[in-house]
């Protein structure tokens, strides 16, 4: 059995190689290490080997991880992403607890984000998430729609819009891999061109990094490959 921090390593070294594979530089990729069902002392195992940036789907289970982790680790400055849908009776938790939210797909929860950051803490960072393989099950405003979200976002006063996520449905070769993860790259381009600078791409998870990084992502959300499999009946 690996450790933590054994697996952190095998993760880092196959960002460097994608992204040598695509002649990127490695300090354009971001890696969130995804620690949603796993406890704090894993949180603290991998921050204690380096990671800085955590991500985390459900808001209670985070809230009691971010408290258990400060208690056990005060000198742990961590950056705390919340990347799962947002119901309207999250967001003042959410506001007020996490640096980035990578999952807005409505402008009512933008609004509500906005209004209830605290005003001592710098703006809230902001990701689209577009629903770029146009699943039913999955949540996301359209292609389509990014534009208009975009531009409501932008003018909200405690947010900084950030740039676009996607979680696009499972491919089974490379190239099928890179098609969505263009598309949404090709999407960023397009609301750069409409004066809406975006400098993010949160794409690409532990099967499908290599391809999201071919096609430019700035942060990769990896789970699996660093805490191993998760057990969801916990």
């Amino acid at each position: 059995m690996s450790t933590i921090p054994e697996n952190l390593q095998a993760v880092q070294r196959s960002i460097a190689i994608a992204a040598q594979n695509v002649s990127r530089e490695l300090h354009e990729i971001k890696l969130l290490a995804v620690s949603k069902t796993f406890g704090p002392e894993a949180v603290i195992e991998a921050a204690q080997a380096g990671q800085q940036a955590f991500g985390e789907n459900y808001l209670q289970e985070a809230l009691e991880k971010m408290a258990a982790v400060q208690a056990a680790a005060p000198d742990l400055n961590l950056e705390w992403h919340y990347i799962g849908p947002i119901q309207s009776n999250k967001t003042r938790a959410i506001a007020e607890h996490f640096d980035w939210v990578h999952s807005v797909d409505r402008e009512k929860i933008a609004q509500r984000l906005s209004e209830q950051r605290p005003a001592h803490l710098p703006p809230l960072n902001i990701c689209l998430q577009v629903n770029i393989s146009g699943e039913a099950s999955k949540s996301g405003v359209t292609p389509e729609q990014v534009l208009q979200l975009a531009k409501a976002v932008v003018a909200l006063p405690h947010l900084k819009l950030r740039g676009l996520m996607a979680i696009p449905e499972p491919a089974e070769t490379f190239a099928q891999q890179r098609s969505p993860f263009a598309r949404l790259r090709a999407l960023r381009e397009q609301l750069c061109e409409q004066g809406i600078a975006l400098d993010t791409l949160s794409m690409g998870m532990s099967a499908d990094m290599e391809a999201a990084i071919a096609e430019g992502a700035t942060i990769v959300r990896i789970g699996t490959a660093i805490f191993g499999q998760r057990d969801y009946a916990k």
